[in-house]
């Protein structure tokens, strides 16, 4: 959870007030000053190719062995840990959408280095109960600014959310893959599609891996998974 100070920050930053919002470092650009980037939590390097969990030697994890998910790979540069957790609740839940550029540029700094070329940039959609409620995706904001970063089309109405799933929180690999098994529906054909589905916080994959097999039944012929962060349930 934030800090009070940070909260602070947060709550008095603009985009003319350039203040770092983790330290408050007056003249940062774009959100967080170097020193504070340097400190958010990143992935190890060595992680599986499929899922990005972190593996000795970047080997396959015995998940992606046992059960592969639907998405070709997942993409992701932070840990799910302070302070960048805190900036993606005040973001989420907080309904503080300034922060939807900061947040969206990490993710998009971290693409230029792949050079992927998709044919659509899409979010993971919400029910429309849920989104009602938050009053926004905060997957179609990260969306928005990866698709501008790589060149590529955004399209929030392709895929729908069919009901609003439980939360998979307190859910363990199995129970989400069972949540969320029929959650999506695709309203056209992807035949030979390249496709990049952007989520805030990725776990085990399931959520991603549901949607992208819906998007390979209806012929994509490539689905990567991208997120800001990767958490790990206490659950296996």
């Amino acid at each position: 959870m934030l800090s009070n100070l940070i909260t602070s920050i947060i709550d008095n930053c603009s985009p003319i007030n350039q203040n770092c919002l983790l330290c408050g470092q007056s003249g940062t650009r774009r959100g967080l000053c170097p020193p504070c980037r340097d400190m958010l939590p990143a992935l190890p390097a060595e992680q599986c190719p499929r899922c990005a969990e972190p593996t000795l030697g970047g080997m396959l994890c015995a998940h992606c062995q046992r059960r592969p998910p639907h998405f070709d790979a997942l993409h992701v540069p932070y840990l799910f840990d302070y302070p960048l957790s805190g900036l993606i609740h005040a973001f989420k839940y907080g309904k503080r959408l300034p922060l939807a550029g900061v947040l969206g540029g990490l993710l998009s700094d971290f693409a230029r280095g792949f050079g992927h070329e998709y044919d659509f940039v899409i979010p993971v959609p919400l029910a429309n109960e849920r989104l009602a409620k938050r009053g926004f995706n905060q997957s179609g904001e990260l969306a928005k600014a990866f698709a501008g970063t790589i060149n590529t089309r955004f399209s929030d109405n392709l895929c729908w959310r069919k009901y609003n799933t439980a939360s998979q929180a307190s859910l363990g690999r199995a129970e989400r893959l069972r949540n969320v098994r029929h959650a999506f529906g695709v309203k056209r054909r992807c035949d030979g599609l390249s496709i990049a589905i952007i989520d805030d916080v990725a776990t085990s994959g399931a959520t991603l891996s549901s949607l992208a097999r819906e998007l390979k039944k209806q012929g994509a012929k490539r689905v990567d998974g991208w997120a800001l962060a990767r958490a790990f349930s206490p659950k296996t």
